[in-house]
């Protein structure tokens, strides 16, 4: 669960959130909009702790996020921004940069994992080999989310992490963040996206406050805890 408890976060002296609150449940699908520079993108560093509330409490899992257990927490959570830095040359010691460290090192991927984790976000086994300064943005948004995916994080926080994918590619991502056991926190202007959510949060007059979906849901109900559905036209239709 994430949880923010009446927190103010200021920015360069400027006050983005006064006694906020909000609650995601295990599991929950929830996007958050507002007008540009309104704070949706630092509420997700707020999270991850890379911007620290000047007031309230926030907790992951119940463990309150605070200098002495941001290493622990950020070792549960998938932050991707809107434009992901994957740190290292080539896509392959980006991909598996993360094993490297001692956290999980025992637990870096098989390469079949590998492949099949590319092949399910439409990415060929081929791109391991490319630089990372030319692959396309679309490209390097997948792989931060394969690299999420291969450290089997539950809590992902992403920032517009479609917005350089066309249709088939993004479906391929939703699929895999919308399932049940993932906890999602997003922002995002893609109304396929926004439809999927379980909760649509509006950022106004510094508050965070649960509006009404202005999209329908498939069966009139969220479904942020289903698999959304990729559409297979340009493989023949095949599941």
């Amino acid at each position: 669960m994430i949880s923010f408890e009446h927190i103010m976060l200021k920015v360069q002296e400027r006050t983005l959130f006064i006694d906020a609150s909000l609650q995601i449940f295990p599991g929950e699908k929830v996007v958050v909009r507002g007008p540009s520079g309104c704070g949706k993108s630092s509420l997700l560093k707020c999270a991850v702790g890379a911007l620290p509330a000047a007031e309230g409490i926030i907790r992951i899992d119940g463990t309150e996020l605070k200098s002495a257990t941001v290493a622990g927490i950020r070792s549960r959570i998938a932050y991707i921004g809107q434009e992901p830095v994957l740190g290292a040359d080539r896509v392959r010691d980006a991909l598996l940069l993360p094993f490297t460290f001692k956290t999980h090192r025992d637990r870096a991927p098989a390469e079949e994992r590998i492949s099949r984790t590319l092949d399910q976000l439409h990415l060929s086994s081929d791109i391991l080999d490319k630089a990372c300064k030319r692959i396309s943005g679309g490209e390097k948004q997948r792989i931060a989310v394969a690299r999420a995916l291969l450290l089997d994080k539950c809590i992902f926080l992403v920032d517009e992490v479609t917005s350089a994918l066309d249709p088939r590619s993004r479906d391929a991502v939703m699929a895999e963040l919308f399932q049940p056991e993932i906890t999602l926190l997003s922002v995002s202007h893609d109304p396929e996206w926004i439809n999927a959510c379980d909760r649509i949060v509006e950022i106004k007059n510094r508050q965070l406050q649960e509006t009404v979906a202005d999209f329908t849901p498939p069966g009139g109900t969220g479904t942020g805890n289903q698999k959304p559905e990729i559409n297979n036209a340009d493989n023949g239709g095949a599941p």
